[in-house]
């Protein structure tokens, strides 16, 4: 019994110099000090605007239940997010394992053996041979000394890689959802540049029909309805283009939310989305390190690195082991957990380094390179993040100032046309004076068209950028 309480209270000791802790050589995390100058608001962001609090389903701000089904299918259904999540169950397990070595070892033992020998000399020129069995039962124990806190930060460095995969999924999410969202305006818009071109179709048609008619009663030459011809085909033409690229949109859609692909996934909406968009709020450059999940996971990468120095250096001092067994022994299966038979041993082991031809520092300072290493690339994460921000709300001011000019422009082309068309039925201008006024009413309509889908997807840009929407706020 006396041995029995020696080994358990060697496993007390291992579970105490668990629980104490021991030495932490490897440096405490700490955010980075980046030499960038950031301001204390964007630089394009509104002047009248209010902070608003942050919005992860920002996509439904556009009051559409077909984008709304769009994006919850591609959530949950896309390849990349599944396969992110995998990545995130993959590192979660492997947590547990790091962590398993902070704690003994227990294992369970069993042997038997029969083992046959000879015996010489009993009797001269006779051979005999005798047979023996044993048995043994044992609990070996094994327990390295966490002395430096080698295994406390290989534990640390797995958490902040558990860290980075779940903001990398993030990351992956908030793309497949600006991707998708996007190409759902991008279909819209098309859809909407066939109705222009098809009313075009109409228009060229009804024009034909008047230069013929002019042309029977010798008002007009042949050349007019040659070109009025012409130019009825050439629109045409362009029907199906906008129709084979309409259908590869909706393909593509269709493989991003995990579905065959499909050119017949949406039903065309007629919706100026425009008129639902709010105000851009005004916030802190500095809210965008909590927010963007790219810039957290890198951060999280750095946390890692770091704690990977903390390994490196602690592998190059002293390891103490604890050994320790348990058991019983005997010939006879019967009998075997007769206290006579128990076994134990107890033993302590330590290794220190003494020549390795510099590879354990060459290693650490490896670790201490990576960990500058992602410095740099932390820093880089940063600075993409505003420039993205930057630039989003840039091209929002721009685009919405061009977009008022469009508009002028439109009503402007929309009188030039109605005025040509009606001189010409006078017969007070010639043909090629209505062809001008009608390519560049239609021009127009497309280049409406283009800039609201450029405002629309800028917005999705902005709300990537941003790491999310708003809850709420006036205008645009």
């Amino acid at each position: 019994m006396l041995r029995r309480a020696t080994f358990i209270n060697f496993l007390a000791a291992a579970f105490f110099v668990l629980l104490a802790g021991c030495f932490n050589l490897g440096p405490n995390y700490k955010r980075p000090e980046l030499d960038i100058n950031i301001p204390s608001s964007y630089q394009h962001s509104a002047a009248d605007a209010e902070p608003a609090p942050i919005d992860l389903t920002w996509w439904k701000e556009f009051n559409d239940p077909q984008l709304n089904s769009i994006v919850d299918r591609a959530i949950q259904r896309n390849w990349d997010i599944k396969k992110a999540s995998e990545r995130v169950s993959e590192l979660a397990a492997t947590v547990v394992s790091v962590r398993a070595d902070r704690f003994p070892t227990l294992n369970l033992q069993g042997d038997f053996e029969r083992r046959k020998r000879p015996i010489i000399g009993l009797i001269p020129d006779k051979k005999f041979t005798t047979e023996t069995d044993s048995f043994m039962f044992s609990l070996p124990a094994f327990y390295e000394i966490d002395l430096w806190g080698r295994f406390a930060k290989a534990h640390e460095a797995a958490l902040a890689r558990l860290l980075e995969a779940q903001e990398t999924k993030n990351t992956i999410t908030q793309g497949v959802i600006a991707e998708t969202v996007s190409l759902y305006f991008k279909i819209n818009a098309i859809e909407e540049r066939l109705r222009i071109v098809e009313r075009q179709v109409k228009n060229y048609e009804y024009m034909l029909r008047v230069v013929e008619a002019r042309y029977n009663r010798g008002l007009t030459s042949i050349l007019d309805v040659k070109q009025a011809k012409r130019n009825l085909t050439q629109v045409q033409a362009l029907i199906p283009l906008l129709r084979l690229e309409l259908g590869t949109a909706k393909q593509n859609l269709s493989s991003l939310i995990g579905d065959y692909p499909d050119s017949k996934i949406l039903q065309p909406l007629n919706v100026d989305y425009l008129q639902t968009l709010k105000t851009v709020p005004s916030g802190l450059p500095s809210e965008l390190l909590m927010r963007r999940p790219d810039i957290r996971a890198a951060e999280a990468k750095l946390e890692a690195l770091n704690a990977l120095v903390g390994v490196a250096k602690a592998n190059r001092f002293p390891r103490i082991s604890l050994t320790g067994t348990f058991g019983y022994s005997s010939d006879e299966l019967q009998g075997l957990f007769n206290s006579s038979n128990e076994l134990w041993s107890i033993a302590m082991g330590l290794i220190q380094p003494v020549f390795d031809a510099g590879r354990l520092k060459a290693q650490q300072k490896a670790a201490e390179a990576r960990y500058r290493q992602g410095v740099a690339e932390y820093a880089k994460t940063v600075l993409r993040a505003f420039y993205e921000v930057e630039n989003a709300l840039l091209t929002r001011k721009e685009q919405l100032e061009r977009l008022r000019k469009l508009e002028l422009f439109l009503r402007q082309a929309k009188d030039s046309q109605s005025i040509a068309e009606n001189r010409y039925s006078r017969g007070l201008v010639d043909y090629l004076a209505v062809l001008e006024t009608q390519l560049v009413r239609y021009r127009a309509e497309e280049e409406l068209v283009l800039v609201k889908l450029a405002i629309l997807t800028n917005r999705v840009a902005l709300y990537r950028a941003l790491g999310g929407g708003w809850g709420w706020t006036k205008g645009k």
